[in-house]
């Protein structure tokens, strides 16, 4: 939906005004990959849209490589003064990969038998996403990444590795989901650290309330 939503914006936007999107998928099915193509074909989301895909069948370096080497695309517009979003779908998947290639090279393994440097694996790729000044191009690549929990576990180690480097999460739930909320949500853990830096005034009154009231609706619901 992030990457469709762009359409109309692109239809109508000069050249250095676009968002280009950028999807990597990282461990998926072949056929949902597939499908995925087939969804932005027929909206005609093509146009503006790169596919990196290593897929399940792929061995674990190209798993561990896909995610780089769709930020170096992405970097490109990032360089040369356009704008650029990036999907990694998903990260836990790329952290297996370089799980199973350090514990093949026999590298010490640490918590959850993980090589020690998987924060760094994670962080030198999101840090890679930025807004350049107007002096430099004023350019942006914007990184939205994707983490597999384990029964919406987000005190795994995946998980909080990857939430101190964002800029904020949107953490889903399953049961919420099965229940007919939708977009299923969770209020409670979902947190914004840009917050209101970036709302006007109106919003920022409005907030301050309705997330904790819709958190207290969603304890007693």
């Amino acid at each position: 939906d992030t990457i469709l939503n762009q359409k109309e914006l692109n239809a109508t936007a000069k050249e250095n005004a676009k968002l280009y999107c950028v999807y990597v998928a990282i461990g998926q099915k072949r056929s949902t990959v597939a499908q995925l193509v087939q969804i932005l074909s027929s909206a005609n989301a093509l146009e503006y849209s790169i596919i990196v895909a290593a897929t399940a069948s792929d061995p674990a370096p190209l798993q561990f490589l896909a995610p780089y080497s769709g930020c170096a695309l992405g970097e490109y517009f990032l360089d040369n003064g356009m704008h650029a979003l990036i999907i990694y779908d998903d990260l836990s998947k790329q952290a297996v990969a370089y799980r199973q290639m350090s514990l093949l090279l026999r590298r010490p393994p640490g918590r959850e038998a993980f090589p020690g440097d998987v924060f760094y694996l994670h962080s030198r790729l999101l840090e890679r996403a930025a807004k350049r000044s107007e002096e430099t191009g004023a350019g942006s690549l914007t990184a939205l990444p994707v983490i597999e929990t384990q029964a919406g576990d987000v005190s795994a180690y995946i998980p909080t590795n990857v939430i101190p480097i964002t800029d904020g999460q949107i953490c889903l739930e399953t049961e919420l989901f099965y229940r007919g909320l939708r977009p299923a949500i969770n209020v409670g853990l979902s947190v914004s650290r840009v917050g209101s830096a970036a709302q006007l005034k109106a919003m920022k009154q409005v907030r301050g309330s309705s997330k904790l009231e819709l958190a207290q609706y969603r304890e007693v619901a």
